[in-house]
C-alpha cells in the first residue's frame, strides 16, 4: 500500500496553513429522511448566484436535472423500486412488491484525496483551511483537465455565455469550471452553507467530520436495528480510494442505484510510481545510447 493509500487526511493540510488551519468540516447526507423537496439545489442556486440550464423531460421520476453539473452543484436523485422498505415487520411497508422511493441529494465530495487538486495547472482549485475544495474561477483557465480526473464526474465546464467577464471574453461561452465550494464565503465565517441550512428535515447535516462520521455510525446502527433495508454508509471510510469524502452518504441501496461508483479511485494515486519508472526508463535509454555512440568510435 503507498504512502498515499495510508494517509486519511489530505496532503499537506493542515501544515500548510499553519496556525489558520481549523477543524475539518464536511456533509453527511442522511438519504433515510430525504423527502425531495429540492430545497437544497434551490438554496444552492440563489445563493451561489448559479444561472439555470435548460430544462428538460428526463424520465427519471421527478428528476429534471438528471445530475450534477456547472449549473448543477447539488442534484436530488428520485430512484422508484419495488423492494420493501423495512424487512421485518407486518406493515405495508413490508409487502413483497410494494414501491419504495429513494432519494439522495448528491453533491462534490470534497475528497480526501482530491485528484483535481493534482492535475490543476494553475492552482484554481485549491484547498481551504477547512480541508474543503473550492475552485477560484477568477484563476481557471478552462483546460479541463481536471474534468476526466474526478472519479465522480461532478466537475464540469460552464458553456453559457459569461456577460460579466472582460475584454474580448464578454459574451462568449464561460468554458471555466465549476462546482460546490461547500459555501466557503459562509463556512469562513461560522456559518452554514445555504443547502444544509434550507434542508427541512435535516438530510443535509454540516459540521466537524469526525463529529459527523460518529453521528452517521450511530444512525447506522438505529436504523439496521428497526430492519431497514439495505442501509449502509458510503465515503466515510479512511482508507477507501480517495481516502474517505468530506461529503459522505447513508444510502438504503448499493451505491449504483443512485449513481455513484462502488469504488471509486482517485486516478493520479501512482503516479509517483509512473514517475519514478518513467526515470528510470530514460536513465536507461540514455547509457544504451551513449554507450552505442561510445563503442561506435572504437
Amino acid at each position: 500500500m503507498s504512502s498515499l493509500e495510508e494517509r486519511s487526511t489530505p496532503l499537506a493540510w493542515p501544515e500548510s496553513y499553519g496556525e489558520e488551519a481549523r477543524e475539518r468540516v464536511g456533509f453527511f447526507t442522511d438519504t433515510s429522511v430525504c423527502i425531495g423537496c429540492k430545497a437544497c439545489e434551490v438554496a444552492c442556486k440563489e445563493w451561489n448566484l448559479i444561472p439555470q440550464r435548460e430544462l428538460r423531460w428526463t424520465g427519471e421520476s421527478y428528476d429534471n436535472t438528471s445530475a450534477l453539473g456547472s449549473e448543477a452543484w447539488r442534484h436530488v436523485a428520485f430512484v422508484e423500486q419495488r423492494a420493501p422498505l423495512r424487512l421485518d415487520g407486518d406493515g405495508p411497508e413490508r409487502v413483497d412488491g410494494a414501491l419504495r422511493w429513494l432519494m439522495s441529494s448528491d453533491v462534490c465530495k470534497h475528497c480526501t484525496h482530491a485528484a483535481c487538486l493534482d492535475v490543476c495547472p494553475t492552482g484554481a482549485l485549491f484547498r481551504t483551511e477547512l480541508g474543503t475544495v473550492v475552485v477560484q474561477e477568477d484563476v481557471c483557465n478552462g483546460c479541463g483537465y481536471c474534468v476526466p480526473a474526478c472519479p465522480f464526474g461532478v466537475i464540469d465546464r460552464r458553456e453559457l455565455p459569461a456577460a460579466d467577464r472582460p475584454g474580448p471574453f464578454a459574451g462568449k461561452p464561460d468554458g471555466r469550471v465549476w462546482k460546490c465550494t461547500l459555501c466557503y464565503d459562509r463556512t469562513k465565517g461560522g456559518h452554514e452553507p445555504a443547502c444544509a441550512k434550507a434542508c427541512p428535515t435535516d438530510s443535509i447535516q454540516f459540521g466537524p467530520l469526525d463529529e459527523l462520521r460518529g453521528r452517521a455510525e450511530r444512525r447506522l446502527e438505529k436504523l439496521r436495528s428497526e430492519g431497514w433495508n439495505g442501509a449502509r454508509l458510503y465515503g466515510e471510510d479512511g482508507q477507501d480510494g480517495v481516502g474517505g469524502f468530506g461529503a459522505f452518504f447513508l444510502l438504503l441501496d448499493e451505491p449504483e442505484v443512485y449513481g455513484l461508483p462502488p469504488d471509486p479511485v482517485v486516478p493520479t494515486r501512482r503516479l509517483p510510481e509512473l514517475y519514478a519508472a518513467a526515470a528510470v526508463a530514460a536513465a536507461a535509454l540514455v547509457a544504451g545510447v551513449a554507450g552505442a555512440l561510445l563503442g561506435g568510435r572504437r
